[in-house]
């Protein structure tokens, strides 16, 4: 992934009182294809190979293009906790 990718939160925007709902950064990721299937496998190979935590998807149709079907992946970059291990993430042997 590019690391010159950022997220741009102008200067002073403080929202850390708010407890009822603070900004969280999630990132989207468009996959379109020819089938169903295809536009799955995608998403299913492009998360395989980065260390991402999925939040939602949403499912579209595009009239009119090449690929018509298009997924829309919305996930954020997990912090670790203090041992080393993603929050909401299962691990083996347990």
């Amino acid at each position: 992934m590019d690391s010159g990718y950022l997220v741009s939160v102008p200067a002073g925007f403080d929202d850390s009182g708010d407890d009822e709902g603070q900004v969280h950064a999630i990132a989207r990721r468009l996959f379109t294809a020819t089938s169903a299937a295809e536009v799955f496998d995608k998403a299913r190979r492009w998360v395989a190979r980065h260390d991402v935590f999925v939040v939602d998807v949403s499912w579209d149709w595009m009239h009119d293009e090449p690929e018509p079907f298009v997924l829309s992946l919305y996930f954020s970059f997990a912090p670790e906790s203090a041992d080393g291990e993603t929050p909401g993430r299962e691990t083996s042997g347990g």
